[in-house]
């Protein structure tokens, strides 16, 4: 399949997730406003073949394609997953998990973009909302762990050493907006800045608040970045641009590939003094840690420019995993 195709196909795979609120869903609890867990419309444990999603886990509620609201009742995993039997190592690890706000679309459509990309790399993938996968042996079967729209505090003591022992030690880690947009004043559970070390070594900045959806500027910066691979130099598009309590331009070895415009929206209070990145990566300990703050709707998860900054980050991380970041 050319990448045209790919794009065609990760971006339809995406709109018929949102707009069915069919994704197979585990026994989980609602957000709030919708039906209970158990209701009408609830769907069954794991997901069908192909997707490499397991039973168990938390943190998915009960509203379908346009849903979005805090968790009513977030609960950590102590569970893990099951694997299916036949993934081979090497692949990529989404997790979308969510214990404070979830915004049901986006994060429906990315986990079956993110999917479909995994797919035609002919890259093995799991994707999963149980946080109990963190755990040492499951995370040696995968180089890229991607944190998909999660937000709250979703994991144990015990699997947060985990994931930093894996990442310190090599691994690649790419957060995907909400990933990184929990505000410092929410209390626990509904944010991770509880984990500071997550907000501050895997993230790198600690979110504020965000503007309301409209459209502005996106400049790539570093246009030999893999990342950016087939990027416009500028596009327009629409979204929440996140604002951050500090520029991660200014911190040493951070690499700024992208940030938005602020004079070709209307930033109010969430200016950044007009210097806003908005994708960057950077090292942590041996590993590579990459975030992008866009993505909010699920129907963003149809933009050509969207699915190759995955795809492009996807094929980061695969590469860069298991080379000592510098």
């Amino acid at each position: 399949m050319n990448r045209a195709a790919l794009l065609a196909t990760a971006g339809l795979l995406s709109v018929a997730a949102m707009l069915s609120g069919q994704t197979p869903q585990t026994n989980q609890p609602a957000v709030q406003g919708g039906p209970p867990a158990g209701a009408p419309g609830a769907g069954p444990e794991g997901r069908g073949p192909g997707f490499g999603r397991g039973p168990g886990g938390r943190g998915r509620g009960q509203l379908g394609g346009a849903a979005a609201g805090f968790v009513v009742t977030p609960e950590k995993d102590t569970t893990p997953p099951q694997l299916p039997p036949d993934l081979k190592p090497g692949g990529v690890l989404i997790i979308s998990k969510t214990a404070g706000f979830r915004e049901e679309a986006a994060i429906q459509a990315s986990d079956v973009a993110l999917a479909a990309i995994a797919k035609e790399k002919g890259v093995p993938y799991f994707v999963t909302e149980n946080g109990a996968v963190m755990n040492a042996q499951q995370l040696a079967k995968f180089k890229l762990v991607i944190w998909n729209n999660n937000s709250g505090d979703i994991l144990t003591d015990e699997q947060r050493a985990a994931f930093k022992t894996w990442l310190e030690n090599g691994g690649s880690s790419f957060g995907i907006h909400g990933a990184g947009g929990d505000p410092a004043s929410f209390a626990a559970p509904r944010t991770a800045s509880v984990w500071k070390w997550y907000v501050d070594e895997t993230i790198g900045a600690q979110f504020t608040e965000h503007s309301p959806i409209m459209p502005a500027d996106v400049h790539i910066e570093d246009r030999k970045s893999p990342v950016m691979k087939g990027l416009p130099a500028v596009v327009r598009r629409s979204d929440e641009w996140y604002s951050f309590s500090e520029n991660p331009r200014s911190k040493p070895g951070f690499h700024i590939l992208a940030s938005v415009d602020e004079k070709s929206y209307t930033p109010g209070r969430t200016s950044m003094g007009g210097d806003h990145p908005l994708i960057w990566w950077h090292c942590v300990g041996k590993g590579h840690a990459l975030y992008s703050a866009l993505g909010h709707g699920g129907m963003m998860y149809t933009e050509p420019f969207i699915i190759e900054l995955l795809d492009n980050a996807m094929a980061w991380g695969l590469a860069e995993s298991g080379h000592a970041c510098r």
